[in-house]
């Protein structure tokens, strides 16, 4: 059957200056999910109402347009608790739901590894628990004990099913546990080798994977290593990790991470928040914003906020005003640790790559090294990740002028030359 929707806001004290994006950007979600939307309703309330979330009125008028129009699903933009949910249902003959289980939906269709489906089944499964709701045979007990005169009160089938669903958290969580473990494990090994780590992060949608992409292709030459990329609401669930390799060998590590959304589901933020973990990790923050949405400052306010109730906080950020070429700004435009950019186009890479550079290669030194001739792997070593100025072979091994950052030059303080 093809789902129609009636999307519902509430407005509290008509204080939501953003009200109207958040109605559009609800009508977005609901296209994410291949939900058809067939109408709109609002409502500007002093305060919610606590049995059906909207006013008497307002859930009559919500019937005649769901009828009118043929819809067999209500959106609410907020979160409902179960009875708000039950009550709605009940009144109106049709699904209810709210912005977190279209969220959920959208994250449940487009997980791929296993790693995040494993966590929003947990975020799932967290978020229905509350909401089971018994409904006539659910409510009987389940006998306990053996034969009829002996029967003790039992379980209802309410706390079988939440019984059930608390074990599979458990189960899942496990699992979730060894897969965070072998991350850790990466993470330490390119800790090890000191290549900096440079972070996306933003705003659903803001381009943060078509940025990752550009900088593949223009540096690395390889399309093979492309991340999936596409003009809509959470394209990317997974974190992906690229190398990137600049001019004088300089590497940094790229990842592209999930992106944020206003309201964006409590357990979905810790059930990720492992995967989150590599942010905070990182050498450098790129916040990627798109520039042509006129509500672009409060999508960077709402990203900030989310990484500071993460633990992510202190490290250097760069803002990457992407999409300027569908607004009136000058680009590509360096101002401080700003670049305007169009990474669809793959303008204003040199910039940001200029700032990049700055940012994590501010340690370079100069030094001569003499490296015995048994120990080559050394030569390759900085032939690799360093810029060698000059190389020459002497008697006792092979003599090496290198631009390195200062972290190689303590490795490897032995095989300085003084002079």
């Amino acid at each position: 059957m093809k789902r129609k929707a009636i999307l519902v806001g509430v407005n509290l004290n008509s204080t939501q200056s953003d009200f109207e994006y958040m109605m559009e950007e609800l009508a977005n979600l609901a296209g994410a999910c291949d939900v058809e939307v067939a109408g709109e309703m609002t409502q500007n309330l002093q305060q919610l109402n606590k049995s059906h979330y909207i006013g008497a009125g307002k859930v009559e008028e919500l019937l005649s347009l769901l009828n009118e129009k043929d819809a067999n699903i209500v959106i609410f933009d907020d979160e409902l608790s179960p009875s708000q949910i039950r009550n709605l249902e009940s009144e109106l003959d049709c699904v209810v739901i709210d912005r977190t289980m279209l969220i959920l939906e959208i994250f449940a269709n487009r997980a791929k590894t296993r790693e995040s489906q494993l966590q929003v089944e947990v975020a799932r499964l967290k978020y229905m628990l509350p909401r089971l709701v018994g409904m006539h045979q659910s409510l009987g007990r389940q006998g306990g004990g053996a034969g009829l005169m002996n029967r003790g009160a039992g379980e209802t089938k309410l706390e079988l099913d939440r019984r059930k669903i608390e074990i599979k958290i458990t189960a899942l969580n496990k699992e979730l546990e060894k897969l965070i473990n072998q991350r850790k494990t990466q993470r330490k090994l390119r800790k090890k080798n000191n290549i900096p780590v440079v972070s996306l992060v933003g705003y659903t949608n803001a381009g943060k994977s078509t940025l990752m992409n550009a900088m593949l292709e223009k540096y690395n030459k390889r399309k093979d290593k492309q991340v999936f990329e596409k003009d809509m609401l959470f394209a990317t669930l997974e974190t992906s990790v690229r190398k990137i390799t600049l001019a004088k060998n300089k590497n940094f590590l790229l990842t592209d991470t999930v992106g944020f959304i206003n309201k964006l589901p409590h357990h979905l933020i810790k059930a990720f928040r492992s995967t989150l973990e590599e942010v905070g990790e990182a050498d450098l923050l790129i916040h990627v914003l798109d520039y042509s949405n006129p509500n672009h400052e409060e999508q960077k306010r709402l990203t900030n906020e989310i990484l500071r109730e993460i633990g992510i906080e202190g490290i250097p950020v760069i803002y990457a005003n992407n999409k300027a070429d569908l607004t009136e700004a000058a680009y590509p435009f360096t101002q401080q640790n700003c670049v305007y950019l169009s990474a669809k186009k793959g303008i204003g890479l040199n910039e940001i790559t200029q700032l990049i550079s700055e940012k994590i290669y501010n340690d370079s030194i100069q030094c001569e090294f003499l490296i015995p001739y048994a120990q080559g792997e050394i030569v390759s070593y900085f032939n690799e990740n360093s810029h060698v100025l000059l190389s020459e072979y002497e008697d006792d091994g092979t003599k090496l002028i290198v631009e390195c950052e200062r972290w190689d030059a303590e490795k490897y303080k032995q095989f300085i030359r003084l002079t």
